[in-house]
């Protein structure tokens, strides 16, 4: 399952980085991307495991970056 999300307040390219490093090495992740120009946050996961994966990316997003948000 792939899906796109807004991001809120991500206002640093080197976190956009991490994050996107941070979240494809989760269970169940095929792919992802984390854009700092665009504000979007693009999540692609195996369909059983895709609610827990997107779960703790936000975990991730928030301990990177405190005030960046995943609107979801």
């Amino acid at each position: 399952m792939k899906k796109k999300f807004k991001m809120e307040n991500l206002d640093c390219a080197n976190c956009a980085a991490k994050m996107e490093d941070a979240i494809s090495k989760l269970d169940g992740v095929t792919d992802c991307s984390v854009s700092f120009l665009t504000q979007k946050f693009m999540l692609d996961a195996e369909d059983d495991k895709f609610d827990a994966a997107l779960e703790e990316a936000c975990k991730i997003v928030s301990r990177i970056h405190h005030d960046t948000k995943v609107l979801v």
